[in-house]
Parts: structure tokens; sequence; C-alpha cells
């Protein structure tokens, strides 16, 4: 049984004439009489009495309008439903995001109310791997992170802002004391920071300076939370880390000096990853409320970035 079926019954029903059921129906009239036979024929019961002059519906018609109305009156629901749904979706934008936004993605989210007022913003938090699969699949819209991915078939990369790192020291090391800290005098300290499958962008970046700066870092325990690796750099052996510059400024360690890297300072990166080709009005809108943001900052400015190493953004 098709729906067309069931809605030319309808028709020949209330209008009791093939004639004027097709002009209602916008059709020829041998295909409402060819779908009413069809349809006959599924069922195995007659619906309509016809001579030369008169259609009348029989007994077994007449049981079967009452089911028809109701069929078609669930069609009607289904497509307001989805009809609903697919406007909450044209106004909602789906962005994945980590830990470590903070004040930042407030900053975004002001900058497109006053671009897109009209949009409804639902954050979603899930590892990279996943928002990565999510944006893929269509299920984001975007998704921030940090450092691009050299094999991200079906996925495209918007550089967004470099969020600088600075290193952290014990408050009494001598190295705490200069306004900035090269990156070669760091060489003989174990270096605290999260393992590489968890924060790879990070882990490379910094090892990466270190190796520009001419020395093999020494790995020491892994950051673990903001907590316990600042207390064990504060009282235990010297070592260090690094944390974004705007995390440091907000930062409770008070026996842990935050000190900027003497130029060239390492920096990670951010992203926004979208589908290639696929800029909706409403992405278009989010995308221009981030370049906004990274131009008032500048080339290479850190931004209010928060959020311990853990899982890489």
């Amino acid at each position: 049984m098709e729906l067309r079926q069931v809605r030319y019954f309808v028709a020949v029903a209330e209008e009791l004439h093939f004639g004027r059921a097709a002009e209602r129906l916008h059709i020829v009239q041998p295909t409402v009489s060819q779908q009413i036979r069809r349809l006959e024929r599924e069922l195995d019961l007659k619906l309509f009495d016809r001579t030369t002059r008169t259609v009348t519906l029989t007994a077994a018609g007449r049981a079967f309008l009452a089911h028809a109305h109701a069929v078609l009156e669930a069609e009607r629901s289904a497509l307001e439903a989805m009809a609903a749904l697919h406007a909450e979706q044209e106004s909602t934008l789906r962005v994945g995001t980590t830990t470590g936004l903070g004040l930042r993605l407030d900053a975004v989210l002001t900058a497109l109310t006053e671009r897109a007022p009209q949009l409804l913003v639902e954050l979603v938090s899930a590892p990279r791997a996943s928002r990565l699969q999510q944006v893929r699949d269509g299920e984001l819209d975007a998704a921030f992170v940090r450092g691009a991915d050299a094999h991200s078939p079906g996925l495209e990369f918007l550089p967004l802002w470099r969020d600088s790192l600075v290193a952290a020291l014990p408050a009494g090391h001598p190295l705490a004391a200069p306004p900035h800290v090269p990156l070669a005098d760091l060489a003989g300290l174990p270096l605290r920071i999260a393992p590489r499958d968890t924060n790879p962008h990070l882990v490379d970046t910094v090892v990466g300076a270190c190796r520009a700066a001419g020395f093999e870092p020494v790995m020491g325990a892994a950051f673990t939370t903001d907590q316990d690796t600042l207390a064990a750099i504060a009282t235990g052996r010297p070592s260090w880390t690094v944390y974004y510059a705007s995390q440091a400024r907000i930062q409770l360690a008070p026996r842990v000096s935050f000190r900027p890297f003497a130029a060239p300072a390492p920096a990670v990166r951010t992203y926004l990853v979208v589908r290639p080709h696929s800029p909706s009005r409403r992405l278009a809108a989010l995308l221009d409320a981030c370049n906004s943001l990274a131009r008032e900052e500048g080339p290479g400015e850190e931004g209010p970035e928060e959020g311990g190493q853990g899982e890489e953004g």
C-alpha cells in the first residue's frame, strides 16, 4: 500500500466522483482509477460501487475511510515534526570544544552573538578523535582543536590563533629570577609534560623547540594534574613544565614562577575544523567571530587559554 493510494482513495470517497477527485489531486482521472483498483486488489476488498452515474462507498470502503484519515493525519504530523526539527537544526550551531578554551571561547561566542543573534549554539565536549569524526560525519558543524593532522581525509583545518607557551619553574630557582628564560638554559632540568599519546602536538612542539635550541630534553615524571605537577615542581627536585601563557596568569601556584621563553618562544596553533566546501551561513558567522578575535590579539599572541596538558585540544 502506498500513501498516494490512500490519498487518492480519500479524495474519491469525499468527492464521490473520480473526475472531481482527479481535478482536486491535479492528476488525470485514469491514474486515480488505476491506483484505486490496485488498492482494492491489495486489500482484496471492493471499496466503491461504481455505476455510469454514481460512485458510492461500500461497507468496506466506509470502514477503511476512518483508517485512511488516520494514516494521512499521521503523515501530516510526521512531516510537521520533521519540519520543526529541520528548522531547529538550521538555527543551531553544533561546535566541538575541549577543556582549555575558557575565556577565549566566551569571547568567540560573544562575537558570534553580535553577528548572528538568532543562532543557538550547542557545545559538545569530546576527545579529539571523537570530535574530528563527528565533524566528518556531520554530527558537528565545526570543532576547535590544537595542531593540524597531516592525514585527516574529509576535513579542513582553518588556522585561527597561536597560543604561546611559558615555563613553570620552582620560584626559588635561579632561572626564575630573570624576566625571560632562554630555552637552552633548561637543558639540565627534567621536563614534566603529558605523555605524547594524549597530547602529541604539545609534546612535539616543546621537544622540537628544545632540539632547535640545541639539546634533547630530559624527561621527568609525566604531567598529571595542575595541582600535583605544580606541587612537585615547587617542593621536589628542580624540574620544569610548560603552560599556556594566559593559563599561567590565572593559575594559583605561589611557589612556582611562570616565565616567558626568550624568543623564539614555542607556541601551538589552534584550528577550527570543518568539512571542506560546506560553509553554511551560520558557520561563516562562527569563522568570522574567530577571525575577529585572532585579529584583535595579533600574530603570535596568546589568548585567554585555560586548561592543563592532559588531552590535546
